[in-house]
């Protein structure tokens, strides 16, 4: 009696087509396809329910991709710890002040972006997102004010955090200006 055949593990590409089949067709679809794809083979850092609570989570994917149900387990096995983010108000307040439009779709991604902020990688690939350039579309329809801020093109997450600290008055850099610091390719220019 023969073995049947291991099945082949979908890729992120086949999750994002099925995705795409079930979308709303909402502004944001594309971009919540490429992170729930990432997430559902392992990429990215956010954790169960892509960092929302259960029904969140199920109100998403009813929303957005209707018909479509998947775990709501992360492949990666990612768990978040955000009693070690002292700042996760803070970053909230700070996307929620610059929404667009104040819907449950954006304070869904608020909490996405948020769980993400606490991965160690660009916020792009921390979210699953496929570019940075699918990560600066996704913060100039979402957050246009806020976006336009980061007129140097410094990179998101850095850019976010800055924001908080500017907010609060604190500067912790030592140079006069970023253009004269030491540190200025980390902070900004492409992203690999």
């Amino acid at each position: 009696m023969s073995a049947l055949p291991a099945l082949m593990p979908m890729s992120r590409q086949q999750y994002f087509d099925d995705l795409l089949v079930c979308t709303d067709s909402s502004a944001n679809s594309i971009w919540l396809a490429q992170i729930v794809a990432s997430w559902q083979v392992g990429e990215g850092v956010l954790p169960d329910y892509l960092g929302l609570n259960n029904h969140q989570f199920h109100a998403l994917l009813h929303h957005v991709f209707p018909g479509y149900w998947h775990s709501a387990k992360a492949v990666s096995g990612s768990c978040l710890d955000f009693s070690r983010m002292l700042e996760k108000h803070d970053l909230e307040q700070l996307l929620r002040q610059f929404a667009v439009v104040k819907t449950v779709e954006s304070e869904w991604l608020i909490s996405i972006i948020v769980a993400a902020c606490l991965g160690s990688d660009h916020l792009w690939q921390d979210l699953g997102l496929w570019s940075r350039s699918e990560l600066s579309a996704l913060l100039n329809h979402n957050f246009p004010e806020l976006a336009a801020r980061n007129s140097k093109d410094m990179k998101w997450k850095k850019f976010l955090y800055k924001q908080l600290c500017e907010a609060e008055g604190l500067f912790v850099c030592r140079a006069p200006s970023c253009e004269v610091c030491k540190d200025y390719p980390v902070c900004f220019g492409p992203e690999a």
